[in-house]
């Protein structure tokens, strides 16, 4: 079901100063501070308010400082902070502190980080500020501001919605869903038969510090505190495996989230500090009020450490938050808003995206690699639903998913994209929303210099931006950016011509492109039929793709491809694979000549991955 927002009116004559902007996004947290990031190094004129004076959200803000995933898919501004995290630290080991994750980091590390990157001439940034209403006008919105007890009105020609629980896509008038979908509407045979507005749970994370064996830390007993709502949090099992049975170890238990410096991130599932709160519909006043029970259930946790499992020694941080109690400055969301947008990713396109209606993986924009992960075990009217089981490979989320159907000059990013409530249990994880931030700001940066609202762009133009910003579009895990022959492949791979390998893989899936394998004639011809219908009627047999072959193709499409030049080029292409005199083309030699010879990628797409056809259909440019 969908829901609308309203649209609060601003009274001009309350407002003390007013700022113009080309792009203003609302929410400085993971996908604020990328979106901010790349749309001001492409020149656009930006604002970020956000109301913490940190960066980063979800990563820093609310202390989620262990990473989750895209270890092997080291996509644009993502392995920029990364990359800082490895010089600050000394290298990859030096971050892989706990067990939970390949980067861990102390929070407020990160939030320097991101600041560092964030720092930029066309971008501006307003910390602990609040956005208190969004109003349409003839020159794209005007937003009411409240910073250092002034209020402002912003006018801005593009807002990106970056807020943790999609608060202003909702008071911009888009339409938008929360909780289960309905198995009819997602045809995902996992969801529940009827839907519901039941969300994950939330998390109060808060990060202890080691102050020596002999330090008592212990904090005072906080109200409503039962030891027996903790005596299960000691099981390391695996959910993820087939055995279900218990692994009681306390010690691997707190290591966890282990961080550097001798610190450690609290952020426990089983038996420990999620709760279950849904305060997406509710106003700021209910939503703090019903907030002080999540942070009181964590300091619960705290306690039961300290007291029954004997960590005493592990104190709140006293260098990490600036606030008065130690705790991070905002709540951990697992679940938001999410957009009725023009992409709606849900299971079926992320397990099998070749054999989908819609080739959503053309306009692939954001990777992920994390295994679908729900947290709802402390609702016990949630549907007993094994999320963490369901087999998907690596997959990418489709740029449609970040444009609202309804609403013009809009962008919405963080967790409140266009997925399933199903997908959302991966596209919510720390590298995705970076990469989902990234894109938000290419889409938006391009739509400002063509002058064009966001469902009008040329999709093709935004994914070539985020590939000179060494950003995956397809999330094959065997070229990295660094490869000479990585846009190539990864503009091909995104044409569908030559299709990756999924694999369900631990808790890091997998897709893979295999660039240094052969392809058949069969497979040749199958891939090139969608942007090519003139080579339907020609025969591929299962024998190896050839130069012979492969020129008898590319010249039916255009005569001025000749087999001299191709096996010159081939022949250079060569020694990265083989040998020079070999004649048998691999798949990123293949990937290569067809970007040169015919540009595939250039013909133009719609959200729905569709060729756009235009007035001579044959043209490859």
């Amino acid at each position: 079901m969908f829901f609308v927002g309203c649209i609060f009116i601003i009274n001009p004559a309350h407002a003390q100063n007013n700022v113009t902007t080309d792009l203003l996004i609302i929410g400085g947290g993971a996908s604020g501070s990328t979106a901010g990031i790349q749309a001001s190094r492409m020149g656009v004129k930006t604002i970020i308010v956000e109301e913490t004076g940190w960066l980063g959200g979800m990563l820093t803000s609310a202390g989620v400082s262990a990473i989750d995933g895209n270890h092997q898919l080291p996509s644009g501004l993502w392995a920029e902070f990364r990359q800082k995290l490895y010089n600050y630290y000394g290298g990859p080991e030096a971050v892989r502190t706990g067990w939970v994750s390949n980067t861990l980091f102390e929070p407020a590390i990160g939030n320097k980080f991101l600041k560092e990157l964030s720092k930029n001439p066309n971008l501006d940034i307003w910390y602990t500020s609040k956005w208190l209403s969004v109003k349409k006008n003839e020159n794209g919105w005007q937003v009411e501001v409240k910073k250092d007890k002034k209020t402002y009105v912003i006018q801005a020609k593009l807002l990106i919605d970056a807020t943790e629980l999609g608060d202003v896509m909702a008071a911009a008038g888009a339409k938008y869903s929360i909780g289960m979908d309905s198995r009819a509407v997602t045809g995902e045979a996992y969801a529940p038969e009827q839907a519901n507005d039941i969300i994950q749970d939330l998390t109060y994370v808060v990060v202890l510090k080691d102050y020596g064996k002999n330090a008592n830390k212990t904090i005072k007993k906080p109200a409503g505190y039962d030891p027996s709502v903790f005596e299960h949090s000691c099981d390391v099992a695996d959910p993820a495996s087939e055995d279900n049975t218990p692994i009681i170890d306390c010690s691997k238990m707190i290591t966890y989230g282990k961080l550097p410096n001798g610190k450690y991130m609290i952020n426990w599932p089983k038996h420990g500090n999620d709760i279950y709160l849904n305060i997406i519909e509710k106003n700021e006043a209910e939503r703090q009020e019903a907030l002080k029970e999540a942070k009181l259930h964590t300091l619960r946790f705290v306690y039961y450490l300290q007291t029954v499992m004997g960590f005493k020694n592990l104190g709140l941080a006293d260098d990490e938050f600036p606030t008065k109690d130690r705790m991070p400055m905002i709540p951990y969301h697992r679940e938001s808003r999410r957009l009725d947008a023009k992409a709606f990713l849900t299971l079926p396109y992320v397990s099998q995206p070749y054999s989908q209606e819609k080739a959503y993986y053309r306009t692939g924009a954001i990777v992920g690699d994390y295994t679908i992960d729900h947290h709802h075990l402390k609702n016990p009217d949630a549907p007993a639903i094994d999320f963490v089981k369901i087999k998907v490979p690596a997959y990418n989320v489709p740029l449609g998913s970040l444009v609202p159907n309804h609403v013009k000059g809009l962008i919405v990013a963080e967790k409140s994209i266009g997925v399933s409530n199903i997908v959302a249990g991966a596209t919510r994880l720390q590298p995705v929303v970076l990469g989902i931030g990234q894109a938000a700001g290419a889409l938006a940066a391009v739509s400002l210099k063509r002058n064009i609202d966001p469902s009008e762009v040329n999709i093709r133009e935004v994914q070539q931006v985020l590939l000179d910003s060494k950003a995956y579009l397809m999330p094959f895990i065997d070229v990295k950016p660094e490869d000479d022959f990585f846009q190539a492949i990864q503009k091909i791979g995104a044409t569908g011509i030559l299709q990756g390998t999924g694999i369900s893989y631990k808790w890091a899936n997998q897709m893979w492109f295999y660039p240094e394998h052969y392809i058949s004639e069969f497979t040749f011809i199958q891939g090139m039929k969608s942007y090519y219908p003139q080579v339907a009627d020609i025969a591929g047999s299962g024998k190896d793709l050839d130069v012979e072959f492969f020129t008898s193709v590319i010249s039916g499409i255009d005569k001025k491809i000749t087999k001299e030049a191709i096996l010159k080029d081939l022949s250079a292409l060569k020694s990265k694979y083989s040998k020079p005199d070999d004649k048998i083309i691999r798949r990123a030699e293949l990937a290569v000549l067809l970007d040169r010879y015919l540009d595939p990628f250039s013909r133009k797409i719609d959200f729905n991955g569709n060729l756009i056809q235009l007035n001579n259909s044959n043209k490859t440019k």
